[in-house]
């Protein structure tokens, strides 16, 4: 085995992604599938979820193996929804190693006396109850009946350290994010479950290719400019970056001893100054 394979390699390792037919979580399945795990995405919509599967088996070069990656259509706002799929995944899959919580997004952009509640509240469950403590919650509860050391990545934002203007709520449940993490991360450690998680600086996504780059030209917008302007390596990110990042925080060999941290992959973001 060579050094590599064996500090990053996730050969035997089952993972469960929340939010997994987004662009970003395909990107991170396939660095998963190609470090030797099965990946189990969890969506809410089917049709989503299959195409997502195949695209990311074929991008991983697992295309005539797909027993490597499945899908389950599953609420994470739901309670009761995940401890079912938890029972049918560990049925199907024999156990589940590590889960990802990569559910999340953003609805609308507006100055905060404008701010509709009845979307915000919905944000900051999206992003903080379907995109942390449900799924974790379930998942812990099952690692720590059965005494299996797990791994739990969350995914925050740079909202969780600087807030981005006019995105109240989004910027509200990622500081939570990073809150939960670190206070998850304590608890959990006495029995063996690592937390951590990644901030990803600006990724282009489906969720926000239009903010950032014009439809018609692929020229930047005004708030891509700023944002580019604003980061330090002077580009976005490229979705390879952060899957290989999501391979070192799954390996228990590579960041065994990592616990309560937060990884931004940001190109300089949060290190701008003048």
């Amino acid at each position: 085995m060579s050094y590599l394979d064996e500090m990053f390699g996730l050969t035997g390792k089952t993972v469960v992604m929340t939010g997994g037919s987004g662009v970003l979580a395909g990107s991170m399945a396939e660095a998963l599938l190609r470090a030797g795990a099965v990946v189990s995405l969890w969506g809410r919509h089917e049709e989503t979820l299959k195409d997502a599967a195949a695209r990311v088996a074929d991008a991983a070069g697992i295309a005539k193996t797909p027993d490597r990656v499945s899908w389950a259509v599953v609420d994470a706002m739901s309670e009761e929804a995940v401890e079912t799929a938890v029972v049918q995944t560990v049925e199907k899959l024999g156990h589940i190693d590590i889960l990802i919580n990569a559910v999340g997004g953003n609805k609308s952009k507006n100055a905060f006396v404008e701010t509709d509640l009845a979307q915000f509240e919905e944000i900051l469950r999206l992003n903080l109850i379907a995109g942390l403590m449900i799924p974790t919650k379930v998942v812990a509860r099952h690692w720590i009946g059965r005494k299996v050391r797990g791994t739990v990545i969350n995914i925050a934002s740079m909202s969780s350290y600087v807030p981005l203007s006019g995105v109240w709520a989004y910027d509200a449940a990622k500081a939570g994010v990073l809150n939960l993490t670190m206070a998850a991360a304590r608890e959990f450690a006495p029995h063996g479950i690592r937390v951590n998680a990644i901030a990803p600086g600006f990724f282009v996504g489906k969720q926000n290719r239009a903010l950032l780059m014009e439809e018609k030209t692929g020229d930047l917008t005004a708030r891509g400019r700023d944002i580019i302007s604003r980061t330090p390596m002077g580009r976005f990110g490229d979705p390879r970056e952060l899957g290989a990042a999501v391979v070192y925080l799954a390996s228990d060999a590579a960041s065994g001893f990592v616990t309560g941290i937060c990884l931004p992959v940001d190109g300089g973001f949060l290190v701008d100054c003048v």
